[in-house]
């Protein structure tokens, strides 16, 4: 097989990590993790790769630098991402672990298009020694011009193995409906829906019956975004699966010092505490512009919690 238009774009460095290379831009990846609720503890059960643009050697956001890739270049950009995740995660992360990696819905309009992204999959995932079953490929939020173009290839991804997550639901291209024509294996809360349905016991009770009805349905779901313990508590008690958020851990550029938030070493409920607290958090550099800013900015828990909360502490 010829090599891939991904590959072709790598530069691999001395700690074993790699690189991505776009024009005067160099890309690197970040990890954060996805941790799971387990018998009163929170484990490590995946991890989602995130772009770190720079130029010159300074960072910049994501966001930015996307809107800086031409339209006709965003598909190889996206293409590229993915490439440097599974790379790295394939050199640094716990071999046990998923890996979340991103799919934009806008751009997989035609057959050729996802033939061509899966030739590329299977071409990284065998370099970077990653068996097809850790793999979950997220579609984010973006609204596509061909929704049987987007059925067709979701369908593709499922029969090569991979698990189908859909970013963002409550978000304005992530509703129901895509829910329902994708059948997706994990739903991700948009963090400012959730976070706006937990403010009142209306919404949490709505919230509840969602998790409810999805996970009768056996699809796992995610909360995002969550950066204060009030809401990790109530990300338990709503019975959602699975947690992503600063509260937990931020975003680190491979290679990651996750290790210490390995399946041996997994964070327990503090019991004085209303919430779960990690005893040990994990070093991380000084935070970035993240490639969904949705999560960056901290939110401040409301002055009177509802459904008898605990007032918040300092630990």
């Amino acid at each position: 097989m010829s090599r891939s238009i991904g590959l072709a774009h790598i530069v691999r460095q001395s700690d074993g990590t790699s690189n991505g290379v776009w024009g005067v831009f160099t890309l690197k990846s970040a990890f954060q993790p996805i941790f799971a609720f387990r018998d009163g503890k929170l484990e490590i059960t995946a991890f989602e790769g995130l772009i770190r643009p720079f130029r010159d050697g300074a960072g910049m956001s994501p966001g930015v630098f996307f809107n800086l890739v031409p339209a006709q270049d965003r598909l190889h950009v996206e293409t590229l991402s993915r490439t440097l995740h599974l790379l790295n995660a394939g050199a640094c992360l716990d071999k046990r672990a998923r890996i979340f990696v991103n799919f934009d819905p806008s751009v997989f309009v035609e057959k050729t298009i996802a033939d061509n992204a899966l030739r590329e999959m299977r071409l990284v995932l065998h370099e970077a020694g990653i068996d097809h079953g850790r793999i979950v490929c997220e579609i984010t939020e973006q609204k596509t011009s061909s929704q049987s173009g987007l059925h067709m290839f979701v369908h593709a991804l499922r029969e090569q193995g991979f698990a189908i997550a859909v970013d963002d639901y409550g978000a304005e291209e992530s509703g129901i409906d895509r829910i329902n024509a994708l059948n997706p294996d994990i739903v991700k809360f948009d963090a400012h829906f959730i976070t706006h349905l937990m403010r009142s016991g209306p919404g949490f009770a709505l919230l509840e019956t969602m998790v409810a009805q999805f996970e009768g349905r056996g699809i796992t779901t995610l909360f995002e975004g969550i950066e204060e313990p009030w809401q990790l508590e109530l990300a338990e008690k709503c019975g959602t699966s699975m947690v992503q958020g600063f509260v937990l851990a931020r975003p680190q550029l491979a290679p990651t010092t996750f290790g210490e938030f390995s399946p041996e070493n997994p964070v327990h409920d503090d019991g004085d505490a209303a919430y779960l607290q990690p005893r040990k958090v994990a070093p991380t550099p000084a935070p970035m512009e993240p490639e969904n800013a949705v999560s960056e900015t901290p939110r401040h828990a409301p002055q009177r919690r509802v459904f008898g909360q605990r007032v918040n502490r300092q630990t």
